[in-house]
């Protein structure tokens, strides 16, 4: 597949990936780091490579690529002429990543309207609690999906 590695001198712009987006995220630094890699990689990175390049076990680095491609920022692809599949930033992981978001913010909007459907019995502070949650998660919803939208037109140019 050829060495699709950022080059060695990345290795601390990786680290503060790791570390930083990592964090933002609530992503295990190992994540982040292979965030930083994969983003700067010019190639796909097969899982052998990814291990390499991080120095990590084939478990740790096949569980951090699942958790990047569920927080949609990164891909499996198929590589021509090569028996493992292949991992790459996606050309809108940010707009996946945005996708997701709003997919979780979604199932707790769906969650507090479950709740209120089935809370008029509770006393009010209870009941206006899930109010709140309610009327914060249908606020979300909305502007994430406007976000989302604004995002994909300025990315989409």
């Amino acid at each position: 597949m050829g060495d699709g590695s950022p080059a060695m001198g990345d290795g601390p712009l990786i680290e503060d990936f790791g570390q930083r987006i990592g964090r933002a995220m609530g992503w295990p630094p190992m994540a982040g780091r292979l965030a930083g890699v994969l983003m700067l990689s010019p190639a796909p990175m097969t899982l052998s490579e990814l291990q390499a390049a991080l120095g990590a076990s084939k478990g740790s680095a096949s569980e951090m690529t699942r958790l990047l491609i569920t927080n949609g920022t990164v891909e499996r692809v198929k590589v021509p002429g090569v028996r493992q599949a292949g991992y790459v930033w996606r050309d809108d992981a940010w707009s996946g990543c945005l996708q997701h978001q709003l997919h979780q913010t979604e199932e707790l909007f769906e969650l507090a309207r479950n709740a209120q459907e089935r809370g008029p019995h509770l006393p009010e502070a209870q009941r206006a609690r899930l109010r709140d949650m309610h009327t914060y998660y249908d606020f979300m919803v909305r502007e994430l999906r406007r976000l989302l939208d604004e995002y994909q037109r300025l990315h989409n140019g």
